[in-house]
């Protein structure tokens, strides 16, 4: 007779747009998982959208609830290191909204804490299942490009005026957009190609009366085995965007605009069961231009948020390993120390993670 295995309570902190479209809602969405509890501190939003959940006022509230085993933390970026050891404490494992945290050492000792704990400790970089990076990780894999030179990814938007009301653009602990969409371009980069050797960036404010860098321009050199130089850029003052993706190789080029449509279908309410859901539409699919095969569409894969949490899920019940690991976010909040290093002293610097826990 089949034992069905009951499903792996979960806890949510914060209910802002990470706690409701990226974790909440994909939560709801992964078999095997319920959602059991969300901390809203005020307001009753989580209420209304998720009537038959707990809604608590604090952690501490949340946490008495001893049946809860994975709490996901969606907060502003300046509570994650302190909420995640409270949660290792109790004993919980727990997944991290990006930026994992916001120095490396503070990274470090949570690694140490869910070692000792035997806990798994999960970075959510939910854009490895980004539809458009699964197609770029193809077609660098198919070879079509000859030896890859260049890869450039982009992360661009437009909000010409600061917003010093918003906990981002404050210019405050865990602001900025180095930490608020750094993580996702560093975390796909080293994905792809590894730690590099030299690292030279340009984090900087652009728009006036800002008060938290709001662009940057990132380069990765890979000196060791092929060569290639990787750049990653981000602004919001792009009224027209760059490309998401630009590869150029020795025998040809990919290139693919616009971003991954899940957050914004998120957004909408839209669920995972509609047949449109991670589904590009055919004018966004990339181009690739080849020397043999000439000029094609390439069809952007299907993108899907439920593959972390899935992972996430069979991680704690000792079915697989970590696909997005606690050590992973350590390099990437280190590379962010050297990032803003080299761009204070304007020179290119080596990379150096022998520090790695």
């Amino acid at each position: 007779m089949l034992v069905m295995q009951e499903p792996i309570r979960v806890g949510v902190v914060g209910f802002g747009l990470a706690g409701k479209v990226f974790h909440t809602a994909v939560i709801r969405a992964t078999p095997g998982l319920e959602l059991a509890s969300v901390v809203e501190r005020s307001g009753d939003e989580a209420a209304k959208l998720y009537p038959r959940i707990r809604v608590a006022r604090s952690v501490e509230e949340m946490l008495c609830d001893v049946g809860i085993q994975l709490v996901a933390i969606a907060t502003p970026s300046y509570s994650h290191y302190e909420l995640a050891q409270q949660c290792l404490r109790e004993q919980r494992h727990v997944v991290i909204d990006k930026p994992f945290a916001l120095k490396s050492e503070e990274a470090a000792e949570l690694i140490r804490m869910a070692r000792e704990r035997k806990l798994v400790l999960a970075p959510f970089q939910n854009r490895r299942w980004d539809g458009d990076y699964q197609t770029v990780r193809q077609v660098i894999a198919s070879g079509e490009l000859g030896r890859l030179v260049t890869f450039e990814s982009h992360f661009d938007r437009f909000r010409p005026q600061p917003r010093h009301e918003v906990w981002r653009e404050s210019g405050g602990p865990g602001s900025g957009i180095l930490f608020d969409l750094g993580p996702h371009l560093i975390d796909q980069a080293l994905g792809l190609f590894g730690p590099p050797t030299i690292l030279y960036a340009d984090v900087r404010i652009d728009r006036e009366n800002g008060a938290a860098d709001d662009a940057f321009d990132l380069r990765l050199e890979y000196m060791a085995g092929r060569r290639v130089t990787v750049v990653l850029r981000s602004t919001l003052t792009a009224c027209i965007p760059g490309p998401r993706f630009l590869l150029h190789g020795t025998r040809g080029s990919f290139v693919k605009w616009g971003l991954d449509p899940q957050e914004d279908q998120l957004k909408a309410g839209m669920g995972y069961d509609a047949s449109e859901m991670g589904q590009d539409p055919e004018s966004a699919w990339g181009e690739l231009r080849s020397v043999e095969g000439g000029v094609r569409r390439i069809p952007t894969l299907r993108g899907d948020y439920r593959g972390f949490y899935e992972n996430v899920r069979d991680a704690v019940e000792g079915n697989a390993e970590l696909t997005v690991k606690p050590e992973q976010a350590w390099r990437t909040t280190r590379l962010i120390e050297l990032a803003r290093e080299s761009s204070g002293q304007g020179r290119r610097l080596k990379v150096d993670l022998s520090g790695q826990p």
